[in-house]
C-alpha cells in the first residue's frame, strides 16, 4: 500500500568496504560479541543497560533501572546516587590513569598545553572551590561562552561537581543571541574569556557579555568570570567581574563531588536551530554518563594506546558527549583545538594528527567536504600513519566524500564510521562498528539497545527500500529528561507525533541487509510530480561528480509539476563554473537518480550558509528564493 508520507528512493550505492582481518582480530567487541550484545538487549533491555551501569562507580545503587510508569517521561537508574565528574576524573587518579595525559590542547597560534588526569582533577577542584565562593549552589546554573580552551573543559567539569547546571552558548554567537540564552537559562554565574583566536583574528568574547547584560535581562546574574587567553583589554566592573585566575590562584586542590541523584540536571545545550527555534534540552547525570560510557568504548574500540580526537566545538552536543565526557569517563586522551581548519592553510588538522600521533579522529562530514576542496596534496604532507580508526556525524555523508576521507585520511586502512544521534539523544544511537562491513553513506545499524525503525506517519514499519520517518520505539539512558521551559515539548513535539516512539525528525530508509540510509530532514523533503524525494539524495548525487565539493538542494514552486530542484553548488578548488558545466551536473543527476529529479537551475555558490554547528541553512536559501 502507498503511502503519501513514503518516499523514492532513487540513489542506490553498491560499494562494500569489509573488515581487515587485523582489525577483527583486535577489536574489543568482534562480531560474534555484538550479536550476542544485541541479543542480550532484545531480550532484556534493562539489564542490558544495567551491566554498562556497573562499569561505572555510583555513591548508590539504583532501585529501579527504569521508571516508565510516566512515559514519555522516562527515568533512569531512580534511586541512584551519583556524580558524572567522579567517574571522569576521581576514579582515575586511584589507578595508573592517574598522570596518563587527559587532554592534549593546541592554540590556533602554535600554543599548547597538556593536563594529566591528577593535573585536570587539581584545576577541575579549584575551580569548583571558587564557584562555590562565588555562591555557586547545587541546582543552580552557570553559563558558558566560551571557545575551545581548556578551561572550558574545566568549567563544564567544575560545575557538574558542585551540582550546577552548565549551559555551554557557542563562542560564534553574537552579543543579541548570548543576551537571549541568558535571558532564558537565567544563571548566577557567566563564564567567559577576554578573548580567543579563530582563522588569524582575534575574537573578543567579553565584550560581547557586556554588551548582552546591557539592561541586566538576567535577574539571577551575581558574577562574571574572564579568563585570560588572547590578553586583550577588556572592561572589568569591579562590582561583578572577576579574572579566573585570581578566583584560583589560593584555592585548594581539593573539592568535594556533590552527591547528585541519578535524574538530577546536569547541563542545558540548545540545538543547532535546523528545524525551528532552537530548543534547550536537559540532560541528568546518571543515564547520560552510562549511554555516552558505553558507546564511546565500543563503538571507537578503545585501546589504553588510543588519542582521541573529535573536532567538534564543545558548545555542541558532539563536543559535550565525544571530546569531553566521554573520553574522561574512558580514561582516554582527548584532543582540543581552539582555531580554525584552513588556519594558516588547509592542513591543520592533517598536523595536529600528526603531531599528536592521533589514532581515532571523530569530525563532520561539512569538515571533510570542506577539506577535500584541496585535493590530496594537504595529507600527503603528513604522516598519518597513527590513525586507526575515522568518524563522522552531523549530517547525511555523501559516499563521494566518505571515500575521499577512507582512501586519503584513513589510506584505505581505517574503517570509517559514519554515526547517527542528536542533541536529544545524547549519545550515538546507530553506527558501525570498527567490524561492521561498511557502505558508503549508510549508518549501518542500530547499536544494541536501541530500536530504531523507518515507519509511515500511522507508525507502520515501511517496507525496505522505501523512505519514511526515523524513529526510536524504547527508551535509552542517555535520552533528555525534559525541555526547559517547555512542559509540553516531549509529548507535542517528540513522543505525540508518531504515538509511543520518539520522532527523530529525519527521513530514512532501510535497505534490504537492515542498514540504515538518512535522507534528510523531514521538512526537506522534495516533491516532484507526486514522488517524494529525500533531499540528501540529490545532494549526494551532485557530489557525486568530481568537480563538486559540497551541494545543497531545495525544492521552488513550479506549475506543471507542483515543485522542482534548485540546486547551490560549490566546485573544488581548480574547478569552474561554465554553462557546460551547468548542463553535465544536470545530465549526471539524471544518469544517478533518473529522470524523475527536474533540476530548475543550479547557482554556484563560492560558499554556503551555515549554522554555527556547520549545518546548512536550506531555510535561508529558500526565504531568499521566496522573496
Amino acid at each position: 500500500m502507498s503511502h503519501p508520507e513514503v518516499l523514492d528512493s532513487l540513489l542506490h550505492e553498491e560499494r562494500v568496504f569489509r573488515p581487515l582481518p587485523q582489525m577483527i582480530i583486535e577489536a574489543g567487541i568482534n562480531p560474534q560479541d555484538l550479536r550476542a550484545a544485541r541479543d542480550r538487549a532484545d531480550s532484556d533491555l534493562c539489564a542490558y543497560w544495567e551491566e554498562a551501569a556497573e562499569e561505572l562507580d555510583w555513591f548508590t545503587k539504583w532501585d529501579q533501572v527504569l521508571d516508565d510508569s510516566k512515559a514519555p517521561d522516562y527515568k533512569w537508574f531512580t534511586g541512584a546516587r551519583c556524580n558524572i565528574v567522579y567517574n571522569a576524573l576521581d576514579r582515575h587518579i586511584e589507578t595508573v590513569n592517574k598522570n596518563r595525559l587527559a587532554l592534549i590542547w593546541e592554540g590556533e597560534p602554535g600554543d599548547s598545553r597538556q593536563f594529566t588526569y591528577y593535573e585536570l582533577y587539581r584545576a577541575v577542584n579549584r575551580f569548583a572551590n571558587g564557584l562555590r565562593a562565588l555562591g555557586v549552589t547545587k541546582g543552580d546554573r552557570v553559563v558558558l561562552y566560551m571557545p575551545q580552551l581548556p578551561e572550558t573543559v574545566i568549567s563544564m567539569l567544575a560545575c557538574a561537581r558542585i551540582g550546577a547546571v552548565h549551559s555551554l552558548v557557542f563562542s560564534g554567537f553574537s552579543a543579541k543571541h548570548l543576551r537571549e540564552r541568558i535571558r532564558e537559562i537565567q544563571p548566577r554565574v557567566v563564564v567567559t574569556v577576554d578573548g580567543f583566536y579563530r582563522n588569524g583574528q582575534v575574537i573578543r568574547l567579553k565584550e560581547a557579555v557586556d554588551h548582552a547584560l546591557l539592561d541586566s535581562p538576567a535577574e539571577k546574574l551575581e558574577s562574571v568570570v574572564v579568563v585570560h587567553r588572547a590578553n586583550v583589554e577588556v572592561e572589568m566592573d569591579s562590582a561583578r567581574d572577576y579574572w579566573y585566575e585570581d578566583i584560583v590562584r589560593h584555592e585548594r586542590a581539593h573539592a568535594s563531588s556533590e552527591i547528585m541523584d541519578s535524574n538530577d540536571p546536569l547541563f542545558i545545550l540548545h540545538t543547532s536551530g535546523t528545524a525551528g527555534k532552537p530548543k534547550g534540552i536537559i540532560h541528568s547525570h546518571g543515564g547520560y554518563m552510562v549511554g555516552v560510557h558505553r558507546t564511546f568504548k565500543w563503538v571507537f574500540d578503545l585501546k589504553p594506546t588510543d588519542i582521541f580526537w573529535c573536532s567538534a566545538d564543545p558548545g555542541w552536543i558532539t563536543g559535550h558527549s565525544y571530546l569531553v565526557y566521554g573520553p574522561l569517563l574512558a580514561g582516554t586522551t582527548t584532543v582540543m583545538y581552539e582555531g580554525h581548519a584552513l588556519y594558516p592553510q588547509a592542513d591543520r588538522l592533517w598536523n595536529i594528527i600528526s603531531k599528536y600521533g592521533v589514532s581515532i579522529f571523530y569530525t563532520s562530514p561539512t569538515q571533510i567536504r570542506t577539506l577535500m576542496r584541496f585535493g590530496h596534496r594537504y595529507p600527503d604532507q603528513h604522516d598519518l600513519s597513527t590513525l586507526r580508526i575515522l568518524g563522522a556525524v552531523g549530517e547525511p555523508f555523501n559516499p563521494e566524500a566518505w571515500i575521499w576521507f577512507y582512501e586519503n585520511i584513513g589510506k584505505s586502512q581505517c574503517p570509517v564510521l559514519d554515526t547517527w544521534w542528536q542533541t536529544e539523544t545524547g549519545m550515538i544511537m546507530i553506527s558501525p562498528m570498527p567490524v561492521s562491513v561498511l557502505k558508503p553513506g549508510s549508518v549501518t545499524r542500530a547499536l544494541p539497545g536501541i530500536d530504531a525503525d523507518v515507519v509511515d506517519l500511522e507508525g507502520n514499519s515501511v517496507p525496505a527500500g522505501k523512505g519514511g520517518f526515523l524513529v526510536i520505539k524504547k527508551p535509552w539512558p542517555a535520552m533528555f529528561s525534559a525541555v526547559l521551559n517547555d512542559d509540553r515539548a516531549l509529548v507535542d513535539h517528540y513522543w505525540g507525533i508518531i504515538p509511543g516512539m520518539f520522532y527523530a525528525g529525519d527521513v530514512a530508509r532501510k535497505d534490504e541487509d537492515g542498514y540504515f540510509w538518512i535522507q534528510g530532514r523531514a521538512d526537506d523533503v522534495l516533491n516532484i510530480s507526486g514522488h517524494r524525494v529525500g533531499s540528501a539524495e540529490v545532494e549526494s548525487a551532485l557530489t557525486s561528480h568530481p568537480d563538486v565539493a559540497e551541494a545543497v538542494v531545495i525544492g521552488v514552486p513550479d506549475k506543471i509539476k507542483g515543485e522542482v530542484a534548485k540546486a547551490f553548488v560549490t566546485l573544488i578548488y581548480d574547478a569552474m563554473e561554465s554553462d557546460e558545466l551547468h548542463k553535465e551536473l544536470v545530465d549526471h543527476i539524471h544518469r544517478e537518480l533518473g529522470p524523475i529529479v527536474v533540476i530548475k537551475s543550479i547557482e554556484f555558490c563560492d560558499e554556503l550558509p551555515k549554522t554555527s554547528s556547520g549545518k546548512i541553512k536550506r531555510l535561508t536559501l529558500k526565504e531568499r528564493e521566496d522573496s
